[in-house]
């Protein structure tokens, strides 16, 4: 993989991007289009060289096959996941915002495919993710294609998903790990997976789902925020009393420390459900944290954030990518909403996404087929530390289709 001068090249960029935006928008999503038609093509080629290579015991193979990649290993080789894996939903949904984009059907039928592994999730209550992984593969093609065999098994992921929520916190739980350590914990990143119940909503009609996901967005707000709107990454709540047990982190650098990648979901996660209710609401709590992000004085200038917005070490920290990738792709919806600010937005989230173009993507038929290297996953637990990851990927497709559509 390659080893970029991200600090020096950060300021270069900024010049770059004003030559840059000379192109018109359309060739630049295109650039990046065909970019990836070419380097996910190579990625299928390495994922069933993975597959091939595959040296777990054929028992293991068979009940816990591997689907889809999520990042490189320390090794620079590929690593699957299994279907239960969080991140199994992304790389089927960057094939199907290649359909979205080329409407070539061997996109399509590439995203069909590996859409379908996911479907045995549905029925998965031992997490909060399912929106991730259910929505992203198979709510994107029940969007693109309006396939009516992919509504029942979204809806029984949302069934599985409102399983978890406790009505006395009005929270949905996230992880059921460390349970020496957190009572009932919830973590920044559940606001995504509020889309997969606003949507059972709409299709069954039934109140429920929607309910929950609004109960559970209000409590993020009460609780997960301080006062500059920088994000706490978990919340524990008592499920009997509803009161917080403590604040704490799990992937930023402290406690009271801003990790980036929580204050992009919360950005997303907010504009989404703005989308959803139209509760003005959440669109000021967006635009709270948009103005959190975007004057905070440890944002770079070519405005990819470091792994945590507190990290000791700036300007020596790693970048997160992908906390940029989705950063981009909320405030490309952001901006449509109106306001003083929308101008603003769509300016910032086209500079992220000209510098992830000029500075951050991988090369082309290397880097195990992934599109955006210098991710963070979790620095404290010194894991995928400076790699590809695929959300970023699937969020900076989604980013590109969305500048695409608001020019």
């Amino acid at each position: 993989m390659k080893n970029k001068k991200i600090g020096l090249i950060g300021i270069l960029a900024i010049g770059l991007v004003t030559s840059c935006k000379m192109q018109q928008a359309g060739d630049l999503v295109k650039q990046n289009f065909d970019f990836a038609s070419e380097q996910l093509t190579y990625a299928l080629q390495e994922i069933e060289s993975a597959k091939a290579n595959d040296d777990r015991d054929s028992l293991s193979k068979a009940e816990k096959p591997l689907v889809s990649p999520r990042t490189l290993d320390e090794n620079g080789k590929l690593k699957l996941v299994v279907s239960r894996d969080w991140t199994s939903g992304f790389f089927p949904g960057e094939l199907w915002y290649m359909y979205e984009y080329t409407k070539d059907p061997k996109w399509e039928e590439q995203a069909r495919a590996f859409t379908a592994n996911l479907e045995v999730q549905k029925y998965t209550k031992s997490t909060h993710d399912l929106g991730f992984m259910m929505y992203c593969s198979f709510g994107n093609g029940l969007r693109l294609t309006n396939d009516e065999s992919y509504k029942p098994i979204l809806l029984e992921a949302a069934n599985s998903l409102i399983s978890r929520y406790k009505p006395n916190a009005r929270i949905i739980r996230s992880w059921d790990h460390n349970r020496d350590k957190w009572q009932c914990p919830v973590i920044i990143d559940n606001m995504m997976n509020l889309e997969l119940l606003f949507w059972a909503t709409k299709e069954s009609g039934d109140s429920t789902y929607y309910n929950i996901a609004v109960n559970h967005a209000n409590t993020t707000i009460k609780n997960h925020f301080r006062e500059d709107y920088g994000t706490y990454h978990v919340v524990d709540y008592d499920t009997i009393t509803g009161e917080v047990l403590n604040r704490h982190t799990h992937q930023g650098y402290a406690h009271e420390s801003t990790w980036a990648r929580g204050e992009a979901w919360a950005l997303y996660g907010y504009t989404m459900c703005y989308r959803e209710t139209k509760d003005n609401t959440y669109l000021d709590q967006a635009h709270h944290i948009a103005d959190f992000i975007f004057s905070h004085p440890n944002l770079p200038l070519d405005l990819i954030p470091y792994w945590d917005f507190n990290a000791p070490e700036i300007p020596n920290e790693p970048r997160d990518v992908s906390a940029a990738a989705i950063i981009a792709s909320a405030l490309y919806e952001l901006s449509t909403f109106g306001g003083e600010k929308a101008a603003q937005y769509k300016e910032q989230a086209d500079t992220i996404v000209h510098n992830l173009t000029l500075q951050y993507r991988a090369t082309l038929n290397e880097d195990g087929g992934f599109l955006l290297l210098h991710s963070t996953g979790s620095k404290p637990s010194k894991s995928e530390v400076d790699v590809p990851l695929v959300y970023a990927d699937y969020y900076f497709l989604e980013a590109l289709l969305r500048k695409k559509k608001n020019e």
